[in-house]
């Protein structure tokens, strides 16, 4: 496959990458697997250190790692400067809970004694997508090396030079050689690191169809996975929600990072009462917003990552309306250099309809009106993902009772989905399995080994 930086905000080429060869893989194989026999036996203080050192580089070079992100995949520059304190955030969380995060769990048996220890696994492999070319990769790596693994990561093919960033990071921070290794591999070669037994544990960020294949490989090999595969979050206006700022959170929840996210807000789920006046104001702010260069803070509106994602997308839009769904603003490509799409919206989408179905990851909102609350949790529900949601109301006890209801791995009350590092993140259905970040996310790569002292008087 390619690796190469495409800026598409103009299109221009600004770096290609050759792969690796297989006597190159095969080194970086042996010299990760080597490393973790060191590393798993370091104290966590010992790999605090490299890791808080990771953390703080990031911090004091903000502008030189979100610089590569804006250019390679056209993240605003205000955005991606947000992405890189992120990931520094989730790196020192880890540095600082790690050691109280694994800590023994002492158990109380009927006779003797009883201990579970978390050892690490091993070589890790991680296939990892281009949105958040750093945030995807801290609460990967974070977790697992503070744990005793060591991590290889196959980075998306557009954001070559972010994944460079990233490796020279944990060199600068004095992490020894093999403790965090970026390899530009084909996808055979991605295959044959799954199948190599010195890997331990693979996941994955992606697709669908990705995820598919490579937990199935993975467990071919009986090896642990994690899969997040997206999602088609609801995102559900009760009617006595705050309009106002609903709406300012609608934009956003739909417009972060272009709506290339995968708990971006997709399916608007709007009571009847709310519905005219919601979707006139949030009509009106987004078509405020302004194109541009994506390193210019002035720019609200950013290109899509590359032109092959937006050609996907308007070729879901134009499906969806030729299947019956009413177009109520924009679906066309910006005319000016670039991969610029007009925020869209479409109403009157269908069940028949294969946008019903869907992930649009972009600047499309689908509208949906409902009766009530009780339409409005079974339309959310009526989904093969399963990742997040969000309810507005003004009525907390009334928003909790209806996340209850939703069947996602995360539902926020006045607020769009979104992540840090102390709150759980993953979902279920096709938005795949498992949990990063948090206490929780640490867990997923470690072997929970009981260790258990019989009474001297146990009968034999």
């Amino acid at each position: 496959m390619a690796y190469q930086s495409i800026n598409p905000f103009n299109g221009k080429l600004l770096q290609s990458f050759d792969e690796l060869t297989d006597p190159q893989l095969e080194t970086s194989l042996e010299t990760a697997a080597t490393c973790f026999k060191t590393w798993r036996h370091l104290s966590y203080a010992e790999r605090a250190v490299v890791v808080h050192k990771a953390a703080t580089i990031m911090r004091a070079n903000v502008d030189e790692f979100a610089r590569p992100v804006t250019l390679e995949m056209g993240k605003r520059i205000d955005e991606a400067r947000a992405e890189v304190l992120l990931s520094a955030n989730i790196l020192a969380y880890y540095a600082d809970n790690a050691e109280q995060f694994l800590a023994p769990q002492t158990l109380t048996p009927s006779t003797g004694e009883a201990v579970v220890e978390s050892a690490p696994f091993g070589v890790l492999f991680g296939v990892q997508p281009w949105n958040f070319p750093y945030y995807q990769l801290a609460r990967f790596v974070a977790p697992n090396l503070m744990a005793g693994n060591v991590a290889m990561v196959k980075h998306a093919g557009c954001v070559p030079q972010s994944a460079l960033a990233f490796e020279k990071l944990w060199r600068d921070a004095g992490a020894p050689e093999g403790t965090y290794t970026n390899l530009f591999i084909s996808h055979d070669q991605v295959k044959r690191v799954i199948d190599d037994p010195r890997i331990k544990g693979v996941a994955l960020t992606g697709s669908v169809a990705a995820g598919k294949i490579v937990a199935a490989q993975a467990g071919a090999n009986l090896k642990k996975s994690t899969m997040e595969l997206g999602g088609s979050d609801a995102f559900i206006v009760l009617e006595d929600a705050d309009l106002d700022k609903t709406v300012q959170w609608a934009v956003w929840g739909k417009m972060n990072n272009m709506g290339q996210c995968c708990v971006a807000a997709k399916r608007f789920i709007i009571v009847e009462a709310l519905a005219d006046r919601f979707l006139e104001k949030f009509q009106s702010a987004l078509a405020a917003l302004q194109p541009g260069d994506p390193m210019d803070e002035a720019t609200t509106l950013a290109p899509l990552s590359t032109e092959g994602a937006l050609l996907q997308l308007l070729g879901q839009v134009e499906q969806a309306v030729s299947k019956g769904a009413t177009l109520v603003m924009g679906g066309q490509r910006l005319d000016r250099l670039g991969a610029f799409m007009q925020p869209t919206i479409l109403t009157n989408i269908t069940p028949e309809n294969p946008a019903f179905r869907e992930e649009f990851f972009g600047p499309v909102a689908l509208i949906f009106r409902v009766k009530n609350e009780d339409e409005a949790i079974a339309l959310a529900n009526d989904s093969e993902f399963g990742l997040g949601g969000a309810v507005f109301t003004q009525d907390v006890a009334r928003g909790k009772r209806v996340a209850s209801r939703i069947d996602t791995g995360m539902v926020f009350i006045n607020h769009p989905t979104w992540t840090t590092a102390d709150l759980p993140f993953g979902g279920i259905q096709n938005s795949g399995y498992g949990r990063e970040l948090s206490s929780m996310g640490i867990q997923e790569f470690v072997n929970k080994k009981l260790v258990r002292v019989a009474a001297l008087d146990d009968p034999a």
